[in-house]
């Protein structure tokens, strides 16, 4: 009807059509937890394997994903590369081993690695950094300095980033204090540890990202 004869094809406004993108940019939530035998380890994997489950079903309907960074002995390793897989994280989680010398540096270094390539993958997606530690660091020379500079890092990135500080005892050092002030992030103390705390705590700063941007309040 419009074009068969005459000059050419009539094209008007509304045959006009335009793919846009609806919802709200992915997270990434990754966990790097000490799991050395510095305190309470099972406890503490406990607490946060049911963390990274709670936090994967609540996202199932969303395009965020979790990762989990473990660091004893040695050094440190991916238990969980970043997934929205509800049963892949399950299958990860379900065995991680605790005890040993606390190298706190690999493991902030293993998540600058792990973040660098995801923004690389997909540059919308923010990152969130939740360290769940004491703040001690035994491993390798001049621990505390090489954890201090790794964390500065992330601080550089702009890396939204919340310490769980796992410290007991009536004897504190305050280290994970330091470590969020080195990560220009926060610092939050849990008595004791549950996942629905760490879970809602998460959530709690990603709203807060959503609304103000990234959360830099130093502790």
């Amino acid at each position: 009807a419009r074009g068969r004869t005459g000059r050419g094809l009539v094209v008007r406004r509304d045959d006009l059509r335009q793919a846009t993108r609806e919802g709200r940019e992915g997270n990434l939530v990754l966990f790097v937890v000490d799991g050395s035998g510095s305190m309470a380890a099972r406890q503490r994997m406990g607490a946060v394997k049911g963390a990274v489950l709670s936090l994967l079903l609540d996202a199932y309907q969303r395009r965020d994903k979790v990762g989990l960074i473990t660091f004893r002995g040695k050094g440190a390793e991916v238990a969980l590369p970043p997934t929205s897989s509800v049963d892949t994280a399950a299958a990860r989680l379900e065995t991680l081993p605790t005890g040993g010398r606390t190298p706190l540096a690999a493991g902030l270094l293993k998540a600058h690695d792990v973040l660098r390539v995801e923004r690389l993958r997909d540059p919308s997606r923010r990152p969130l950094l939740v360290v769940v530690t004491d703040g001690r660091a035994t491993g390798g020379p001049d621990p505390v300095a090489l954890a201090a500079r790794a964390a500065r890092l992330h601080e550089a990135e702009g890396t939204a980033s919340v310490v769980v500080d796992c410290e007991s005892g009536v004897v504190r050092l305050g280290l994970a204090g330091r470590l969020a002030r080195d990560l220009g992030g926060t610092a939050v103390t849990l008595d004791e540890l549950r996942a629905d705390s760490i879970a809602g705590l998460v959530r709690d700063v990603q709203g807060t990202q959503g609304t103000n941007g990234s959360s830099r309040r130093a502790a």
